[in-house]
């Protein structure tokens, strides 16, 4: 039985098993979304939340603990000023894991995992250049 048995190793060390987890969660609160193996999304999805949570806080502590797992003074600094306050009356469920399919190269399961509010919006250039192929009903 794997009673109290914790989290997927994921073929590492321990440190690099932390330090994949550390770039990871940066990652996808810097970009919002990032593309990665089903199980690593599942393994860093609590530890994101647990980044998004401290966020919440707005307090002094809160902030020297997301300093000591993520140390890129930006995404901390967004952290704190921009995705806290929008998830401000929600209680958790911070981010979606969107199955995408095996890989071709080895078959691994892969997943996109997101932060909740950064969905697909078309970029300008996209709509311009959708406008300028479409005919005009003039």
């Amino acid at each position: 039985m794997r009673h109290l048995v914790g989290r997927k190793k994921l073929g590492r060390t321990s440190e690099h098993r932390r330090a994949l987890f550390r770039n990871m969660v940066t990652d996808l609160l810097d970009h919002g979304r990032i593309v990665t193996t089903l199980p690593k999304a599942k393994s860093i999805r609590p530890i994101a939340e647990k980044m998004i949570t401290l966020g919440k806080r707005q307090s002094l502590h809160a902030r020297r603990q997301a300093y000591a797992f993520i140390r890129r003074a930006k995404v901390v600094q967004d952290l704190f000023s921009i995705l806290a306050p929008r998830f401000a009356d929600r209680h958790g469920g911070y981010t979606r894991i969107i199955r995408l399919g095996h890989r071709d190269g080895d078959g691994a399961a892969m997943a996109l995992i997101e932060v909740l509010g950064t969905e697909f919006k078309p970029r300008k250039k996209d709509k311009e250049d959708k406008e300028k192929t479409t005919p005009s009903s003039k």
